[in-house]
């Protein structure tokens, strides 16, 4: 497990998530980014591209030492400075209130410990700051929930710990965010994989 964690696992993350179905997401998340930002779960650091101009600074974390290392190698085409650690989300190396601006996109899937991780951001953003999301979770229908809940132990075991079927809409309300605009649907693909939840949550204090 090692191994495919380490080494091939980062590779598949990298692979799927530069889907082009993506791209539109991505950019329509980021847009309203501005001042310095954390970035959850930044991957390979495929949104550095798309953050605007109003954005001062990213500091991305990710526990994977691989794709860090990828982000790092991004950051590099880009013209803001960009910091990319290993850390857990469920523990975020940032004072209290000392970003503007959190992003999250597909990674509140695959922490464990969710709701600590959503506090923490919660905790790391200044007050009235915002949550910047896109995220796949749980359908609001019948039979594709039926399956999201059938795959997910098996999906978890080879998808990096990846949740089919979590309320992100009320697992971000539940930390503490109000939600000032959430939008859901299906992407393309497979239902039980795709059902997406777009939006800006903020952070009243």
């Amino acid at each position: 497990m090692g191994i495919y964690s380490e080494l091939i696992l980062p590779r598949l993350v990298h692979g799927s998530m530069r889907n082009p179905e993506l791209l539109p997401y991505r950019r329509r998340v980021l847009a309203p980014a501005e001042g310095r930002v954390l970035e959850v779960g930044i991957g390979s650091g495929l949104n550095l591209p798309h953050y605007p101009e109003g954005v001062t600074e990213v500091i991305g974390i990710d526990p994977s030492a691989r794709l860090a290392a990828m982000a790092r190698r991004a950051a590099s085409s880009v013209a803001f400075p960009v910091t990319v650690t290993e850390h857990s989300a469920e523990a975020i190396p940032l004072a209290t209130a000392s970003v503007d601006t959190v992003v999250t996109t597909w990674t509140l899937c695959s922490i464990p410990r969710v709701g600590r991780a959503l506090c923490e951001m919660r905790r790391a953003l200044k007050p009235g700051g915002q949550l910047l999301f896109v995220e796949h979770g749980l359908s609001p229908d019948k039979s594709v929930r039926r399956w999201q809940d059938r795959l997910t132990p098996l999906w978890k075991c080879c998808a990096g710990g990846c949740h089919l079927n979590r309320p992100i809409g009320k697992l971000i309300e539940d930390a503490g965010f109000r939600c000032s605009a959430l939008e859901t649907g299906y992407a393309k693909g497979p239902r039980p994989m795709v059902f997406m939840y777009e939006g800006r949550a903020s952070n009243d204090g």
